[in-house]
Protein backbone atom coordinates (compact mmCIF):
# COMPACT_ATOMS: atom_id res chain seq x y z
CA UNK A 1 0.00 0.00 0.00
CA UNK A 2 3.31 2.23 0.07
CA UNK A 3 2.83 2.60 -3.56
CA UNK A 4 -0.86 3.68 -2.93
CA UNK A 5 0.04 6.79 -0.63
CA UNK A 6 3.01 7.91 -2.71
CA UNK A 7 1.23 7.71 -5.58
CA UNK A 8 -1.47 10.28 -3.37
CA UNK A 9 1.37 12.21 -2.43
CA UNK A 10 2.82 12.93 -6.15
CA UNK A 11 -0.56 13.33 -7.60
CA UNK A 12 -1.53 16.29 -4.20
CA UNK A 13 2.10 18.08 -5.18
CA UNK A 14 1.84 17.47 -9.10
CA UNK A 15 -1.55 18.91 -8.88
CA UNK A 16 0.55 22.29 -7.18
CA UNK A 17 3.05 22.15 -9.61
CA UNK A 18 0.61 21.98 -12.52
CA UNK A 19 -1.45 24.95 -10.87
CA UNK A 20 1.67 27.21 -11.35
CA UNK A 21 2.98 25.18 -14.95
CA UNK A 22 3.24 27.52 -17.78
CA UNK A 23 0.15 27.12 -20.74
CA UNK A 24 2.32 25.46 -23.30
CA UNK A 25 1.91 22.08 -21.11
CA UNK A 26 -0.92 20.65 -19.11
CA UNK A 27 -0.44 17.34 -16.41
CA UNK A 28 -2.41 14.07 -17.11
CA UNK A 29 -2.75 11.36 -14.39
CA UNK A 30 -1.96 8.49 -16.43
CA UNK A 31 -4.02 5.05 -15.09
CA UNK A 32 -5.28 1.61 -17.03
CA UNK A 33 -8.12 0.19 -17.43
CA UNK A 34 -7.68 -3.25 -18.82
CA UNK A 35 -5.13 -3.39 -21.70
CA UNK A 36 -5.55 0.51 -22.37
CA UNK A 37 -4.10 3.60 -20.37
CA UNK A 38 -5.79 6.76 -20.02
CA UNK A 39 -4.96 9.87 -19.23
CA UNK A 40 -6.96 12.82 -17.03
CA UNK A 41 -6.39 16.65 -15.82
CA UNK A 42 -4.44 16.33 -12.72
CA UNK A 43 -6.05 19.65 -11.24
CA UNK A 44 -9.70 17.37 -11.10
CA UNK A 45 -7.81 14.54 -8.81
CA UNK A 46 -8.26 15.07 -5.16
CA UNK A 47 -6.37 12.00 -3.90
CA UNK A 48 -5.93 8.54 -5.17
CA UNK A 49 -6.91 5.66 -2.46
CA UNK A 50 -7.01 2.24 -1.91
CA UNK A 51 -10.09 0.64 -3.04
CA UNK A 52 -12.32 -0.14 -0.18
CA UNK A 53 -15.57 -2.35 -0.77
CA UNK A 54 -18.71 0.34 -0.79
CA UNK A 55 -21.98 0.48 0.60
CA UNK A 56 -24.19 -0.52 -2.30
CA UNK A 57 -27.69 1.52 -3.34
CA UNK A 58 -30.56 -0.35 -4.49
CA UNK A 59 -31.42 0.29 -8.06
CA UNK A 60 -27.92 1.95 -9.08
CA UNK A 61 -26.84 0.98 -12.55
CA UNK A 62 -23.80 -2.29 -11.87
CA UNK A 63 -20.93 0.48 -12.69
CA UNK A 64 -22.74 2.71 -10.05
CA UNK A 65 -20.57 0.21 -7.08
CA UNK A 66 -22.00 2.32 -3.91
CA UNK A 67 -20.64 5.07 -1.54
CA UNK A 68 -18.06 5.58 0.81
CA UNK A 69 -17.60 8.01 3.69
CA UNK A 70 -14.31 9.82 3.15
CA UNK A 71 -13.98 11.95 6.06
CA UNK A 72 -17.59 12.63 6.13
CA UNK A 73 -18.46 13.65 2.89
CA UNK A 74 -20.68 10.77 1.10
CA UNK A 75 -18.75 9.73 -1.99
CA UNK A 76 -20.10 8.10 -4.87
CA UNK A 77 -18.18 5.31 -6.27
CA UNK A 78 -18.19 4.64 -10.21
CA UNK A 79 -16.17 1.46 -11.52
CA UNK A 80 -14.83 3.15 -14.68
CA UNK A 81 -13.76 -0.38 -15.98
CA UNK A 82 -17.72 -1.42 -16.21
CA UNK A 83 -18.66 1.51 -17.40
CA UNK A 84 -16.40 1.91 -20.21
CA UNK A 85 -16.69 -2.12 -21.27
CA UNK A 86 -13.55 -3.54 -19.98
CA UNK A 87 -13.69 -7.72 -20.19
CA UNK A 88 -13.11 -7.77 -16.59
CA UNK A 89 -13.08 -5.83 -13.72
CA UNK A 90 -11.27 -7.69 -10.90
CA UNK A 91 -10.74 -6.20 -7.45
CA UNK A 92 -7.28 -6.86 -6.49
CA UNK A 93 -4.42 -4.95 -4.42
CA UNK A 94 -3.70 -2.40 -7.60
CA UNK A 95 -7.01 -1.55 -8.07
CA UNK A 96 -7.40 2.45 -6.66
CA UNK A 97 -10.10 4.79 -6.41
CA UNK A 98 -9.22 8.10 -7.97
CA UNK A 99 -11.16 10.49 -5.99
CA UNK A 100 -12.37 13.62 -7.88
CA UNK A 101 -13.65 17.33 -7.84
CA UNK A 102 -16.15 17.15 -10.62
CA UNK A 103 -18.36 20.26 -10.87
CA UNK A 104 -17.95 20.88 -6.57
CA UNK A 105 -18.81 17.46 -5.80
CA UNK A 106 -16.64 14.83 -4.73
CA UNK A 107 -16.85 11.98 -6.76
CA UNK A 108 -14.75 8.18 -7.15
CA UNK A 109 -12.98 6.06 -9.97
CA UNK A 110 -12.45 2.74 -9.71
CA UNK A 111 -9.52 2.22 -12.07
CA UNK A 112 -7.40 -0.94 -12.85
CA UNK A 113 -4.04 0.93 -11.36
CA UNK A 114 -2.21 4.43 -11.56
CA UNK A 115 0.84 4.69 -13.83
CA UNK A 116 2.10 8.27 -13.36
CA UNK A 117 1.91 11.77 -13.77
CA UNK A 118 2.87 13.51 -17.54
CA UNK A 119 3.56 16.76 -18.65
CA UNK A 120 2.39 17.04 -22.62
CA UNK A 121 2.09 20.47 -24.77
CA UNK A 122 -0.57 20.43 -26.99
CA UNK A 123 1.29 19.70 -30.16
CA UNK A 124 1.97 16.00 -29.24
CA UNK A 125 -2.00 16.14 -28.45
CA UNK A 126 -3.79 14.01 -31.69
CA UNK A 127 -7.55 14.79 -32.20
CA UNK A 128 -9.61 11.86 -31.57
CA UNK A 129 -10.56 10.08 -34.17
CA UNK A 130 -13.86 9.96 -36.02
CA UNK A 131 -16.22 6.70 -34.77
CA UNK A 132 -19.78 5.38 -35.87
CA UNK A 133 -22.66 6.92 -33.88
CA UNK A 134 -23.22 3.86 -32.12
CA UNK A 135 -19.83 4.54 -30.69
CA UNK A 136 -19.55 7.26 -27.59
CA UNK A 137 -16.55 9.26 -27.82
CA UNK A 138 -17.72 12.47 -26.74
CA UNK A 139 -15.62 12.49 -23.58
CA UNK A 140 -12.30 11.89 -25.43
CA UNK A 141 -10.58 14.76 -26.22
CA UNK A 142 -7.34 13.67 -27.70
CA UNK A 143 -4.76 10.70 -27.93
CA UNK A 144 -1.01 10.64 -27.14
CA UNK A 145 1.92 8.49 -28.04
CA UNK A 146 4.26 8.67 -24.65
CA UNK A 147 7.44 6.89 -25.05
CA UNK A 148 5.93 3.81 -27.26
CA UNK A 149 2.62 3.91 -24.79
CA UNK A 150 -0.92 4.81 -27.00
CA UNK A 151 -2.67 7.21 -24.21
CA UNK A 152 -6.43 7.83 -24.13
CA UNK A 153 -7.00 11.57 -23.01
CA UNK A 154 -10.60 12.01 -21.52
CA UNK A 155 -12.22 14.98 -19.96
CA UNK A 156 -13.57 12.78 -16.88
CA UNK A 157 -15.25 15.67 -16.10
CA UNK A 158 -18.26 15.77 -18.92
CA UNK A 159 -17.64 11.98 -18.80
CA UNK A 160 -18.82 11.28 -14.79
CA UNK A 161 -21.52 15.17 -15.20
CA UNK A 162 -23.22 12.68 -18.42
CA UNK A 163 -26.95 12.44 -17.81
CA UNK A 164 -26.49 8.21 -18.18
CA UNK A 165 -24.52 8.39 -14.89
CA UNK A 166 -27.20 9.95 -13.03
CA UNK A 167 -24.74 11.56 -10.94
CA UNK A 168 -25.65 15.18 -11.41
CA UNK A 169 -29.09 16.73 -12.40
CA UNK A 170 -29.47 17.68 -15.65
Amino acid sequence: MDMIHEAAHVARSEAARAALASQSGSEFLTFRLGAEEYGIDILKVQEIRSYEAPTRIANAPSFVKGVVNLRGVIVPIVDLRLKLGCESAEYNDFTVVIVLNVRGRVVGAVVDSVSDVLELNQDSIRPAPEMASAVDTSFITGISNVNERMLILMDIEALMASADMGLFDA
